[in-house]
């Protein structure tokens, strides 16, 4: 499937401009960002629920819309899990999931369904009612009836935002490898970091309507396209330095010289030595030191405990904050000085803008 230049606008509102990218066949895409950044008015353009005022969609080669043309989204092969699921409630869950194969014969019908039940992992429950079942038995019944007609393309719109966390995780994986070993192309939309990386193939990061980046998680992670991504994807601080050569940067946490990524290359402004520059410091990149002869101290002013590890917010002599993930074995009190090192193996650096006052 492919998205080229579209646009979408409600009266004079665009809500998507200009918005590409493409999916091959058994590939899991994900569009990810914040509430109201457009990714579920991108969805529902897809399905054929809203219409272009520029650009196209094609799938399997075939123009589905654009400003001129809409085919019906019954004629699409287009599957959608919707967030609340939408199970008809007077329908047993075999009966939902049969319910879009009306054009096949009732024998075709039956062994369907069977092996839709069966490939979800839900053949004892077939006789049940939606409110007999739990919210991911639920959840699998709606991926199984999307599946069952054979779509060509598989939407899920904030699929496991109604789940409680442990059984979102175990979810999103369980519906990672039944699309995987179906073969299915499929769209999510989440604002969930974690869903978006567990479950997708490449993730679209969205913002006010457009893509910042479309990529894999890792990419995304360590060589963000702008600043939006790399505030947006995990958790970082922006601390200021300067460039000492084209692969080293001083600044208050010491000198770096490992891997540096230059965004600002993409625009063929290379940083070059003096230029002051802010660099993207991950909690991972800021490591306990215990040892007494650490010169290199922060002060702990909020912790968050995760089990094995717990997140740090420590303040710089500056007045600077980073944060900091060290063993929970280490319990340090807030308002505690603890030793600390700069360990970052990717580095990414963006051309200064001006600092605001010193973060608190």
């Amino acid at each position: 499937m492919k998205l080229h230049q579209i646009k979408h606008a409600y009266g004079k509102q665009v809500t998507i401009s200009h918005l590409s990218f493409d999916l091959k066949k058994g590939e899991i895409g994900c569009l990810l960002g914040p509430s109201g950044c457009g990714k579920t008015t991108v969805l529902r353009c897809i399905a054929g629920f809203e219409p272009l005022t520029a650009g196209e969609i094609s799938l399997n080669g075939v123009v589905v819309s654009c400003a001129s043309f809409s085919l019906p989204p019954e004629q699409r092969r287009v599957g959608m899990v919707f967030q609340d699921y939408a199970l008809f409630p007077h329908l047993t869950a075999a009966e939902n999931v049969s319910f879009g194969l009306h054009r096949s014969s009732a024998i075709e019908r039956m062994q369907r369904v069977t092996d839709m039940l069966q490939i979800v992992g839900l053949a004892e429950v077939a006789n049940k009612y939606p409110h007999e079942l739990s919210g991911g038995q639920q959840q699998r019944v709606a991926l199984a009836r999307a599946l069952a007609p054979h779509p060509d393309l598989l939407l899920l719109d904030e699929p496991f935002s109604n789940l409680d966390i442990t059984l979102r995780e175990r979810l999103s994986l369980e519906i990672r490898d039944i699309l995987k070993n179906q073969h299915i192309t499929a769209i999510l939309v989440t604002h969930d970091q974690d869903e978006a990386f567990s479950v997708a193939d490449v993730i679209g990061v969205m913002h006010q309507g457009e893509i910042m980046q479309w990529d894999a998680a890792y990419n995304l992670y360590h060589r963000p396209a702008n600043r939006f991504v790399a505030n947006f994807i995990g958790q970082g601080v922006f601390l200021p330095g300067r460039m000492l050569s084209a692969g080293k940067i001083e600044m208050e946490l010491g000198i770096l010289t490992e891997d540096i990524y230059h965004p600002c290359e993409l625009d063929n402004e290379i940083c070059h030595t003096g230029c002051e520059v802010d660099v993207l410091i991950r909690p991972d990149d800021i490591v306990y030191n215990n040892e007494s002869t650490s010169t290199l101290q922060a002060m702990v002013i909020h912790k968050a405990f995760r089990g094995a590890e717990i997140l740090y917010t420590l303040r710089l002599s500056s007045g600077r904050t980073v944060l900091s993930l060290i063993s929970s074995h280490h319990n340090h009190a807030i308002g505690e000085k603890i030793g600390i090192k700069l360990e970052a193996d990717h580095v990414v650096v963006f051309r200064r803008e001006k600092y605001t006052d010193i973060q608190e």
